[in-house]
């Protein structure tokens, strides 16, 4: 859920109402898809009144689409046309596509690549290899950094510093949500430190165990982490450090010489 925001920001550089424009996108939820102006003035924390100046410019920009049948908003597709850009640009995700696909596939189960994006890791590419309809991941999608095998990857190999700057701030958001993971964080800390992966076994989604490893080097000076998530009825007991687990550190060392090639050519 979007936290309210504040009416004033410090800085007066700060363009508020483009803030408050784009706390009423981040809003919206998967599972969620349609939401009334007072859906949104209740997790904003904006009136009313401000909600439906947002709302109505955002329909004439495409941004936001208006559901008479439900008398609700729901996401534009101006949206994606938005994203193409990012997406595109990355080339990594072009190049690992194929490998990300056989992966999947041997698996049974998804294999994805994502980028940190605050407290949470955003999916920016993913492959399917399996027919479980409750787990789909997408792109777009997000995970939170403590329960994810994916968030705990990139928390491993961060510096000291900023992976410590990290974790505080997690501590003081939600000092419940710390004490549950704290434990899956010690041992995804240890693991990665021994074997160059992470692992988490149902901390995000119960009936999925998964495994992820980050790239050691920077994709256009982003850090980069590839996961492996599979249903846990797919799995024997040692399956995912066993098995999946050598096949992803297999995919990111060919991935990385791909690049490595493709910068010497």
């Amino acid at each position: 859920m979007t936290p309210p925001i504040a009416r004033r920001h410090a800085d007066p550089a700060f363009a508020t109402t483009l803030a408050h424009g784009l706390a009423v996108l981040q809003t919206f939820r998967h599972g969620e898809p349609a939401l009334s102006n007072r859906e949104l003035s209740d997790r904003t924390g904006l009136s009313k009144a401000t909600i439906s100046r947002l709302t109505y410019t955002l329909v004439q920009r495409g941004l936001l689409r208006y559901d008479a049948s439900l008398r609700r908003y729901r996401l534009g597709t101006a949206l994606l046309s938005l994203s193409y850009p990012l997406l595109a640009s990355i080339r990594l995700r072009q190049l690992a596509r194929p490998l990300m696909a056989r992966l999947a596939e041997a698996a049974g189960g998804s294999a994805s690549l994502g980028m940190r994006h605050g407290d949470h890791m955003v999916y920016v590419e993913t492959c399917r290899g399996h027919d479980a309809v409750a787990f789909r991941p997408d792109i777009g999608a997000m995970l939170p950094l403590l329960q994810s095998a994916m968030g705990r990857a990139w928390l491993a190999q961060a510096d000291a510093a900023e992976a410590d700057g990290v974790l505080q701030g997690l501590r003081r958001q939600d000092p419940a949500a710390w004490q549950r993971n704290a434990a899956g964080w010690e041992q995804a800390r240890r693991d990665y430190a021994a074997h160059g992966y992470c692992v988490a076994e149902g901390y995000w989604h119960a009936d999925v165990h998964a495994v992820a490893v980050p790239m050691r080097r920077q994709v256009d000076g982003q850090v980069f982490v590839f996961n492996c998530g599979v249903p846990v009825r797919r799995l024997r007991a040692g399956d995912l450090r066993r098995r999946i687990a050598p096949r992803l550190l297999t995919l990111v060392a060919r991935v990385e010489k791909l690049l490595e090639r493709q910068d010497a050519a």
